[in-house]
C-alpha cells in the first residue's frame, strides 16, 4: 500500500478518546471494508450477551455463579443493593488497612517498626495482577516494596527471602487464594511461615488474608488471628480480580493510587458500553482479533509495549486471554478447539530476539504494540543531535511496524499517552472486554476453565502414586527396585513413565530419603530408601 493511501487508511480507522488518552490503530491490519458489517450480527450477539452479564445473569454454569468484575469499579452496576455495599465497604476497608499500616497504627510486633514490605502470596490472576501493576507504577519513593512468591518452586522462595533478608521481621504477608486449596498458594504460605518462624517470628502477626467466605484459608486466618481478612467473592474469577482486593490491597499497601487505576478502568468500562463498533475500542480489538486469527485461533497474538514497566503485560495477557478463550467446545457443545496464543515482552528487546522470525519467517501472527507517547517525568539528555533514548524507542517501535507492515505481516498499535494509575486501568479494563467480546464472537464460554481444574486433578493423581510408592520402599527399607518393579508391586504398571520421574526427582533431593543406584540405562536404574 502506498504511503498516502495508507495515510487515508489511518485516518479512517484510527480510534481516538482524549478522555481515555487512549488512541487505537487498526490500519495495519488488512480487513476489506465490508469486513465490519459482514460481522454485525455477531457483534450484536456479543453486545447482548455482554449487558446481560452485568446485569448478573449466571454466566459461569459449571460453577453457577454469575460474572460481576465490571461492578468492582462501579458498584451502583450490581444487581442488588447487598452486593453494592460489599464492595464499596472492601474497598474502604482496604484503603483504611493501606492507611493503618503506612502511619504505624498497626507495626511489626517483635521490632515496633513500620512495615516496609509486602509478600504476597498468590499463583495466577491471584499474582500476575498485583505483578504487573505493582512493577508498572511502582517506584522509590513508595512506603513498601512488594516480593512475590508466585510459584512452588523452593529454590524461587528462597531467592525471594534472600532479597528480603533481615527485614522479614517489617515484612507484611499478604496469601491471596479464593478457596484456600490452591496447593501452589498453600505451599508458599507454609514455607513463608517457616522462614518467619526460624526467625522467632509469630506468622499469623504478620500475615493477612484475601480469601473466599468459609475457606480453607479463611479458617485458619480466623483460627491463628491473623491481622485481618479481605474478601474474594464467587463471581469474580482471578484473572479478572485485579480491581478487587486481590489487586488492590497490594498496591494500596505499596502506596499506589488505587481510587485514579479504578477511575481509569471504569471510564474505559464506560466507553465500552456504546454500540457503534468503531467507535468502541474494546469491541474493535476484538474484531481485530477475529479477523486476524481467523475466528479459529489460526493465528498467535504477539504483544510488543515499548516500555520496560509493561514487560510483564504479556504474560498477565497470556493468562486472561488464554485461560478465557482456550476452550474445547462451544456454547452449543460443538468441538472447537478455541484460542488464541499469546506471547510476548517487550520493545526494543525483542527487536534482538524474535523480531527476525516475525518479518521472514513463517507468517503465524499478528502484533500488538503498546506506544506510550510519555518517556519519563522530567526532560531527556540528547545522546545524539535531537535524538533522545525515548526518542530511539520511538524510532525502533515505527521501524518494527514498518518493516512488519513492508511484508505483509499484520499489526494493531495501542497509544497511551503516559504510564499512570488512570491509564493502567484503562488497559485492564480494554483487555478484558475485548476479551468477552472476543468469546462472543466466536460463541465459546470465556469464564469457566475445566481444562486449568483437570490439570489440578491430574496433578493429585500423581502426588498420590508419590505417596504410595514411598510407603512401599519405607516397608522395604534397604531394598532396591526399579521403577518398573515398584509400579508393579503397587499395581500401577501403566504409570511407570511417572513413576520412575517421581523418583528420579526425589533421589535428588535429601527430603525424602530416596537414594539412586544408576544403571548405564538410566531407566533401568534403582531406587531404595535409606532409613
Amino acid at each position: 500500500m502506498s504511503g498516502k493511501n495508507s495515510w487515508k487508511r489511518y485516518k479512517k480507522y484510527l480510534y481516538h478518546n482524549e478522555k481515555l488518552g487512549l488512541t487505537i490503530d487498526v490500519s495495519k491490519m488488512n480487513f476489506p471494508n465490508d469486513f465490519i458489517t459482514k460481522m454485525t450480527p455477531l457483534i450484536d450477539r456479543a453486545f447482548k450477551n455482554m449487558d446481560a452479564l452485568e446485569s448478573g445473569v449466571i454466566a459461569n454454569p459449571d460453577e453457577n455463579r454469575m460474572v460481576g468484575h465490571y461492578w468492582l469499579r462501579n458498584a451502583a452496576l450490581a444487581p442488588n443493593k447487598e452486593l453494592t455495599n460489599e464492595i464499596n465497604s472492601t474497598l474502604s476497608a482496604v484503603k483504611e488497612f493501606a492507611k493503618k499500616v503506612h502511619n504505624g497504627e498497626i507495626v511489626s510486633p517483635k521490632s515496633g517498626k513500620k512495615f516496609k514490605n509486602i509478600l504476597i502470596i498468590g499463583i495466577g490472576g491471584s499474582a500476575l495482577g498485583p505483578q504487573l501493576v505493582s512493577f508498572a507504577l511502582g517506584g522509590a519513593s513508595n512506603p513498601m516494596t512488594s516480593y512475590f512468591f508466585d510459584n512452588t518452586d523452593p529454590d524461587g522462595m528462597d531467592y525471594v527471602l534472600g532479597q528480603i533478608g533481615d527485614s522479614l521481621s517489617e515484612t507484611l504477608s499478604v496469601v491471596i487464594s479464593k478457596s484456600g486449596g490452591t496447593k501452589e498458594t498453600r505451599n508458599g504460605m507454609l514455607e513463608a511461615k517457616a522462614a518467619y518462624e526460624a526467625k522467632g517470628l509469630n506468622f499469623a502477626h504478620h500475615a493477612v488474608a484475601v480469601t473466599g467466605k468459609d475457606s480453607d484459608l479463611e479458617k485458619v486466618a480466623i483460627a491463628d488471628k491473623w491481622i485481618e481478612r479481605f474478601p474474594m467473592w464467587d463471581w469474580v474469577g482471578g484473572r479478572t480480580s485485579e480491581t478487587s482486593a486481590v489487586g488492590m490491597l497490594p498496591a494500596a499497601l505499596q502506596g499506589l493510587d488505587i481510587d485514579t487505576l479504578l477511575k481509569g478502568a471504569a471510564a474505559c468500562d464506560e466507553v465500552t458500553r456504546t454500540k457503534e463498533p468503531l467507535k468502541n475500542p474494546a469491541m474493535l480489538l476484538s474484531l481485530m482479533w477475529h479477523y486476524g486469527s481467523s475466528g479459529t485461533g489460526l493465528k498467535d497474538m504477539v504483544i510488543l509495549p515499548y516500555k520496560d514497566r509493561l514487560h510483564l503485560f504479556a504474560k498477565y495477557l497470556q493468562q486472561l486471554i488464554m485461560e478465557s478463550l482456550g476452550k474445547e467446545k462451544d456454547l452449543d457443545g460443538k468441538v472447537v478447539n478455541q484460542g488464541i496464543a499469546v506471547y510476548g515482552n517487550k520493545g526494543s528487546t525483542d527487536q534482538h530476539a524474535y523480531i527476525q522470525q516475525l518479518r521472514d519467517g513463517v507468517s503465524n501472527f499478528f502484533v500488538t504494540f503498546i506506544e506510550v507517547l510519555k518517556d519519563r517525568a522530567g526532560t531527556s539528555m540528547k545522546v545524539e543531535d535531537d535524538f533522545t533514548t525515548g526518542d530511539y524507542l520511538n524510532a525502533f517501535y515505527q521501524g518494527t511496524r514498518t518493516a512488519l507492515s513492508g511484508n505483509a505481516r499484520e499489526s494493531v498499535t495501542i497509544t497511551i499517552e503516559k504510564l499512570d494509575a488512570f491509564s493502567m486501568g484503562v488497559l485492564i479494563a480494554l483487555y478484558e472486554r475485548a476479551t468477552g467480546y472476543y468469546a462472543s464472537l466466536v460463541n465459546i464460554n470465556a469464564y469457566h476453565q475445566p481444562g486449568v481444574e483437570a490439570g489440578k486433578k491430574a496433578a493429585g493423581v500423581v502426588a498420590k502414586l508419590q505417596r504410595t510408592a514411598f510407603s512401599h520402599l519405607r516397608a522395604n527399607t534397604g531394598k532396591s527396585y526399579t521403577a518398573d518393579e515398584v509400579a508393579s508391586s503397587i499395581g500401577s504398571p501403566e504409570d511407570v513413565e511417572t513413576l520412575f520421574k517421581l523418583l528420579l526427582h526425589a533421589a535428588s533431593n535429601p527430603d525424602h530419603n530416596v537414594k539412586i543406584l544408576k544403571a548405564d540405562t538410566l531407566t533401568e536404574s534403582q531406587f531404595k530408601f535409606i532409613g
